[in-house]
């Protein structure tokens, strides 16, 4: 199955093909890039060319859901949608916060295998001050995701962290004392954690929060003014 793997819930924007029958992975991983729009599908179909496969031979299509900034979240999904839809495939629905916590301890070896299945926090940046969060532990979920201030984050019983270098010092003493790492989703990772032998589920961002631009409020008319 020859799958295309796209995120853009963070500032590293993610595009890849898979090839789960050969293991084979061509991907590109801009690191610390705002400009997604503009940068999203030239760099798909550079990667694709990379990989020698053309549109109309993918099989499935996997995208990061989230949680993510409302705006570059967005492109990634709309074209993961239009995509999927011109191409009649599935696509499937992530969280970003899986593929990374897969990305970052899904590789300890046999000697680190007490290491792998210790509770791990992973967190990406949520702006406005705050970071979306969610633990794991032996590759599973347990917590998240969620948003909140760095500060402010209440999770016991974790061994390790997995957040941008930038954001740890925020963190309370307690975990940013914990021994940390930074990953950014991997195409492989993204592919890894979908579910690609069951139907698709819904296709709904993890925004967990309302977005920066809001309707402006309704101005109350004077009563002389007809309605």
């Amino acid at each position: 199955m020859r799958v295309l793997a796209i995120d853009t819930a963070t500032t590293a924007l993610v595009t890849g093909v898979v090839d789960t029958e050969s293991g084979q992975i061509t991907q590109r991983v801009l690191a610390d890039t705002r400009a997604h729009n503009e940068r999203l599908m030239p760099t798909i179909l550079a990667v694709m060319s990379e990989a020698g496969v053309e549109l109309g031979a993918l099989d499935a299509i996997v995208a990061g859901m989230g949680p993510g900034p409302f705006t570059g979240l967005r492109v990634g999904m709309a074209t993961a949608q239009a995509l999927a839809d011109a191409l009649s495939i599935p696509l499937h629905g992530v969280c970003t916060h899986d593929a990374i916590a897969h990305a970052a301890l899904a590789g300890a070896d046999a000697a680190d295998e007490r290491d792998a299945a210790d509770a791990a926090l992973v967190a990406t940046d949520a702006r406005r001050k705050e970071i979306y969060w969610a633990t794991y532990r032996a590759g599973q979920r347990v917590a998240g995701p969620d948003v909140s201030k760095p500060g402010e984050l209440d999770v016991r019983d974790v061994a390790q962290v997995v957040i941008p270098e930038k954001l740890a010092e925020q963190l309370p003493e307690e975990l940013a004392a914990l021994p940390r790492s930074e990953a950014a989703p991997t195409a492989g990772a993204l592919v890894a954690v979908a579910l690609l032998a069951a139907d698709p589920e819904p296709f709904v961002p993890m925004y967990l929060r309302r977005p920066d631009a809001v309707p402006p409020k309704k101005q109350r008319l004077s009563a002389a003014i007809p309605e």
